[in-house]
């Protein structure tokens, strides 16, 4: 077993157990209020059975993460703890979280995280995670007061996106089950899975119920193999593999033959050469642009920056008049520009070569402007991402 450590919220030294194949798909564990990572016990070791590498993290003032400088153990500085941890990983982890941790955890990936992890299990009432309790923990009053699920609900219900993660919210009695009542409604495509005994039954082991409903979803959801394309095989795979490429997003812009701007939204693009300086961009055969992109002399590579998401859905989808409520100008070449894009190309058609399905449009640059002082709106797996420095 190893110890990884981790710089936390406003400086935090935060300690890990780390145990598995570093080959293998990641678990962050997340403990409740009170405890440590060695709540986890058997959890831990069945995870690690199963093929995961583990990370149990033991939050501030815990076990063996340290006391906070600032005494800060409000709800805030957790929320951005778990932010600081997964962005400090290698990989993207499933966050497995009890209690208040699987309420800082949902926040967390509410709150601009969710690119950071890959799904979420909230974990409730479970006796088994009773022990491993930290002599040194510290509640903040604040927090042992506060209704932890109804506030977690109204960040989640306020957020502009919903968790589209996995997620299993898995209760331990009945009572927990009522208890995060709205958490659940703000949670509403999670999985719910009660491992309450019946009443009246005894000698019930909860741990195996936990663990066999744990591994159950984690094969399901986000499995340990590794997707397999094969030539001839299911096409889906293949799109899935490429879209594994980051890239950023641009509209491709010109002048039709009456004057009138056509436009659409593209990632498939790169630089080509310096000298002379080229870059080209794919355009489907089936875009209702192809047409005008194939005859038109001049066009222009507008790079989208962050704020410019809705741009790039808009000239996405077919049927809209895409130019409207879009700022745009005239560019030197006479193709349309898209105003506070991060860079605007400004290209003479050079070549064009069959791309199968694509056609492969090459642009000599003439003119490029671009914005030093925005970030990149970024695309990735078939998602908007934002830059995440390291």
């Amino acid at each position: 077993m190893a110890v990884q450590e981790f710089r936390g919220f406003a400086g935090a030294l935060l300690r890990a157990e780390v145990r598995g194949s570093v080959d293998d798909p990641a678990v962050l564990l997340v403990h409740g209020e009170g405890k440590t990572c060695a709540s986890w016990g058997c959890v831990a070791d069945a995870l690690v059975q199963a093929g995961r590498l583990v990370f149990s993290l033991d939050l501030r003032g815990h076990g063996a993460s340290d006391w906070p400088a600032d005494g800060r153990y409000d709800f805030v500085s957790h929320v951005e703890d778990i932010k600081c941890v997964l962005s400090q990983m290698a990989v993207r982890p499933v966050i497995i979280a009890e209690t208040l941790g699987g309420l800082i955890s949902a926040v967390a990936l509410t709150e601009g995280g969710a690119h950071l992890a890959s799904g979420l299990v909230i974990v409730d009432d479970l006796p088994e995670l009773a022990e491993g309790a930290a002599e040194h923990a510290r509640i903040d009053p604040r927090i042992e007061a506060a209704p932890h699920s109804a506030r977690a609900a109204k960040v989640i219900l306020a957020a502009e996106e919903a968790i589209q993660l996995p997620v299993l919210v898995v209760h331990g009695s009945k009572k927990a089950e009522t208890d995060n009542a709205s958490l659940l409604g703000a949670l509403a495509n999670a999985e719910v899975k009660s491992i309450g005994p019946e009443e009246g039954a005894s000698g019930f082991d909860h741990s195996d119920m936990f663990n066999a409903t744990l591994l159950d979803f984690l094969e399901r959801r986000i499995p340990r193999f590794l997707p397999d394309y094969r030539s001839g095989s299911d096409p889906r795979t293949l799109r899935d593999a490429l879209g594994c490429f980051a890239t950023g997003v641009t509209v491709v812009t010109a002048m039709d033959a009456d004057g009138n701007p056509v436009g659409l939204t593209a990632n498939s693009f790169t630089s080509v050469s310096l000298d002379p300086p080229l870059l080209l961009v794919c355009i489907a055969k089936t875009s209702s642009s192809l047409k005008v992109m194939e005859k038109a002399d001049n066009f222009a590579v507008n790079v989208l920056q962050i704020g410019q998401q809705p741009v790039s859905n808009k000239f996405a989808k077919s049927g809209e008049d895409r130019f409207s409520n879009t700022p745009w100008q005239v560019g030197q070449n006479g193709a349309p520009i898209l105003t506070g894009a991060l860079v605007n190309f400004e290209c003479r058609r050079h070549a064009e070569h069959d791309g199968g399905d694509h056609i492969i449009l090459v642009g000599h640059v003439e003119r490029a402007r671009y914005e030093p002082r925005r970030d990149p709106l970024l695309y990735f797996k078939g998602k908007y991402r934002r830059l995440h420095f390291a």
